[in-house]
């Protein structure tokens, strides 16, 4: 198997993994329900453990291991879940874990990166147990969908994606997953969308910083995408202008499917 690589990778990344979402918030409104005391619980592309921590405490019991490939974030999560779970180090489609042995299986904003999701999905659907459920939760449009249009800005963003797409990252994979789902034999399927990266007006300082250090860690994929490093500084520039805007809109929308095994 050709070994993932992640766009994103550098050492700046788990803080902006961790200070993007609100753990708490998060569990509650897509995983609370589904959890029951005891539960174990597999977090697929765990970053540094964020999620999972909040997972492990909020029922009794609860039980968390954690699967990411990058050293550095499998570290992190490793300490934050010392005394409630565990982290490994793993290809997403190839898990080092057995058969039936989790409850409740989720993946958040990872699929996209690889180019065959299909197949780390059949291996969550191998180590959840038969009954147990399966949370995918993706996004469709990052990056590409502004009004109005800077053509400039837009043909400079739609040949990045096209060059990121030849790795295996995908824009679209959200619109993708109820696909996937039944294609993996799930069942009784549900699927919900979401405004993701919404942004209507000048973005807060807040929002332009995780921008700007995710645009900064991407530098070297959007460089290579574009084949010139000034021509990727100068698509960035751009963008971060157009969030600067008062009269401008940005989004994208977050797909979250549940199924059961």
């Amino acid at each position: 198997m050709a070994e993932t690589t992640y766009l994103m990778e550098d050492p700046r990344e788990a803080e902006r993994l961790a200070a993007k979402v609100d753990p708490a918030a998060w569990v509650d409104r897509y995983l609370a329900r589904r959890l029951r005391p005891g539960d174990r619980v597999l977090d697929i592309g765990c970053g540094p453990g964020v999620i999972a921590r909040q997972v492990a405490d909020t029922r009794p019991g609860v039980h968390v291991t954690g699967v990411d490939f990058s050293p550095s974030r499998i570290t992190e999560a490793r300490a934050r879940l010392a005394g409630v779970g565990a982290a490994v180090r793993s290809d997403a489609r190839e898990l080092p874990l057995p058969d039936a042995s989790f409850d409740l299986v989720y993946c958040r904003f990872m699929l996209q990166f690889l180019p065959d999701p299909q197949r780390a999905l059949a291996e969550m659907v191998r180590v959840c147990r038969p009954g147990g459920l399966i949370l995918l939760q993706e996004l469709d449009g990052q990056l590409l969908w502004h009004h109005p249009e800077d053509p400039e800005l837009q043909a400079g963003l739609e040949t990045v994606v096209k060059g990121l797409e030849r790795s295996g990252f995908d824009p679209f994979i959200g619109r993708k997953l109820f696909h996937f789902a039944h294609r993996a034999g799930l069942r009784d399927v549900e699927v919900a969308a979401d405004s993701y990266h919404l942004i209507a007006g000048r973005a807060d300082e807040e929002t332009m910083r995780l921008w700007r250090l995710k645009l900064e860690i991407a530098q070297p994929a959007r460089t290579e995408a574009l084949g010139d490093a000034d021509a990727a500084q100068r698509v960035q520039d751009r963008f971060l202008e157009y969030l600067a805007r008062e009269d401008t809109l940005t989004y994208s929308v977050a797909f979250t499917v549940v199924g059961r095994r």
